[in-house]
């Protein structure tokens, strides 16, 4: 592939030259830039460094990056140690708890911002600091599609809080506590008191979530340093590993190693595998999907199905285990369970140091006793955490987090109790006279990419609070949307073709059967074909639209689950073929 295609030539320009805004005159440009800038004090010595972008993304309704005006300042002193320039910007900053109808809906946004904030302003690397949940992966999209080199630096996780001498922390114990609530199993004062505890410190979740599991898949594709992902979001460690992040961003900026020498199919082949050994969020199939769309690379899903087969989960964190990223953290982090999965790796894939992943390796600390990062050889879990799932209610996929699920419901066929949207289950999942028992299943329409819109993380659908009451903690969920990645059960996600598209989810009735199989792969409709056919043309479904906006934009150019749920036009145009994806133009 042409890696220039659908960009312009890279300037030949460095620094302060590069970029110069449109008059007609390049030197009339740069006179004025230099005189404009120099208004803030700096001298023309200084603006003769590389200069280093610094995405700030910082935000008094984003808690996960509280740390930010520190993390910038450690980089700000990193770079200038190195030689460089430090100049750092403000993007869209998203969070999971503050952001409607959903981030996911945001996240596209946020890497159009970063792409073109990158490209419009003067720098020969950027540091991208990131976080929460959809910032990291809308940072690596935007990075990769403007093709600047660039390194991510991550917040880090939160410290773990206590509740009556447990420890707790955001978000599993979030969702465990609350279920133990609707169940009856603890009143309104003690939620309350476990509210305060939850999230102890600012920072990224504290269990293997979305975000953490963001912060381990980009060091495992080499975009950030070694060591890097874990570290606690308010302690030195982190601190440090920002200063040396913007001076090896200066480092980038002098040899031109930029992201898509970085950002390979080895490098993504050895982020599915890191993926699958931590039990890691099923939101990072998605995003990984959308950052390699971004670099003309097709990830597909049975790449990631037959690495789950061989691969079995080796970090012992919530919510597939019992501890959490502080944990992983002093246990040796990445490096360590890098070392452990050598044996699957590609060894020779390059970092944003230089060298290569083995080169790295053979660097890192010794390995010491700890029991968060089991041997290959004994692992918490045989398979990766994740597995892929196709029939005919999915053909093109569908993902469960097989590792945190009830062993008991990974070969299961029930009665469908459909909702038809959320609206629907809000005001009907809690109802005493709902029709439903422990071993139906419980289906969730229209929270896909087009339905909510935004694909929200819905799909953790709530036990029914009157099977919560006799005891029910597991139940097969099945929905076309997405779970946070710090929730857990037999939840049945991503289903592709989504309902709201005419998907076969759409048709699917109350009292239907549904079969589960794990072992086989499969989510079928157990429905005949000719009953499947009548339904599909008595039940038309309309595409949704908006009248304007981002909205407008969202509805008419969003993809689908397999293809990342990033826009359309985003996309590299010349895609290097991996696994092929679903064709469902004809819905």
């Amino acid at each position: 592939m042409d890696e220039h295609q659908n960009h312009p030539e890279e300037p030949v320009d460095k620094g302060m030259k590069r970029g110069l805004t449109t008059y007609g005159d390049a030197d009339f440009s740069l006179f004025l830039r230099k005189a404009f800038i120099k208004g803030a004090g700096y001298t023309d010595e200084a603006l003769g460094r590389p200069v280093i972008g610094i995405v700030n993304t910082g935000s008094s309704y984003n808690p996960c990056h509280g740390n930010m005006p520190q993390l910038i300042e450690a980089v700000r002193r990193g770079v200038m140690l190195a030689g460089g320039l430090p100049m750092d910007f403000p993007t869209i900053s998203v969070h999971e708890s503050f952001a409607a109808p959903t981030s996911m809906y945001l996240r596209n946004l946020m890497s159009m911002d970063t792409e073109e904030m990158i490209r419009a302003q003067p720098m020969d690397a950027v540091v991208l600091i990131g976080g929460c949940d959809k910032t990291v992966p809308a940072q690596l999209m935007g990075a990769a599609s403007a093709r600047v080199p660039a390194i991510q630096l991550v917040t880090g996780a939160m410290l773990v809080g206590s509740h009556r001498g447990e420890r707790v922390g955001a978000c599993t114990d979030c969702r465990k506590q609350w279920a133990r609530f609707r169940a009856d199993e603890i009143d309104a004062a003690e939620i309350a008191e476990v509210n305060d505890q939850l999230v102890a410190s600012v920072g990224t979740c504290s269990v293997m979530g979305t975000a953490s599991t963001m912060a381990c898949v980009a060091e495992a594709l080499g975009i950030v340093l070694p060591g890097g992902a874990a570290p606690p979001a308010v302690s030195a460690a982190r601190m440090r590993i920002a200063e040396h992040t913007g001076a090896q961003a200066v480092q980038l900026a002098r040899s031109g190693l930029s992201i898509e020498h970085i950002l390979t199919r080895k490098a993504f082949e050895n982020a599915l595998r890191v993926l699958l050994a931590i039990g890691g969020s099923t939101n990072a199939i998605l995003h990984l999907i959308a950052i390699a769309g971004r670099l003309g690379l097709e990830l597909g899903l049975d790449t990631l199905d037959s690495m789950s087969r061989e691969t079995p989960v080796l970090v012992d964190l919530k919510p597939t285990g019992s501890h959490y990223m502080e944990d992983f953290h002093r246990a040796g982090g990445m490096p360590a369970l890098l070392r452990e999965l050598k044996p699957l790796l590609h060894l020779d894939a390059m970092t944003v140091t230089g060298r290569t992943l083995d080169e790295e390796l053979a660097r890192a600390a010794p390995a010491f006793a700890q029991d968060v990062i089991r041997p290959l050889a004994h692992p918490i879990y045989p398979q990766g955490g994740l597995a892929v799932l196709r029939g005919n209610l999915a053909p093109g996929g569908a993902i469960i987090k097989q590792s945190s699920a009830d062993p008991g419901l990974m070969e299961h066929e029930g009665r469908a109790v459909v909702f038809e949207n959320l609206e629907d289950m809000a005001r009907r999942l809690d109802a005493d006279d709902l029709d439903v028992c422990a071993n139906d299943v419980l289906v969730l329409k229209n929270i896909g990419p087009l339905g909510a819109p935004g694909m929200p993380e819905a799909g953790y659908i709530p036990i029914p609070r009157k099977l919560a009451r006799q005891g029910v903690k597991d139940m097969v969920r099945v929905s076309d949307g997405r779970m946070s990645g710090t929730a857990f059960g037999c939840v049945v996600l991503h289903v592709t073709p989504e309902a709201a598209i005419g998907g076969l989810l759409a048709h699917v009735h109350d009292g239907d059967r549904i079969r589960l199989s794990v072992s086989r792969r499969e989510i079928s409709l157990l429905v005949h074909d000719e009953e499947i056919r009548q339904r599909m043309a008595s039940e038309p479904v309309v595409r949704p639209s908006a009248a304007r906006g981002y909205r407008k934009l969202f509805l008419h150019c969003v993809t689908q689950a397999d293809l990342g749920v990033d826009f359309d036009f985003l996309r590299c145009a010349n895609l290097q073929q991996g696994d092929a994806a679903t064709d469902f133009g004809g819905l």
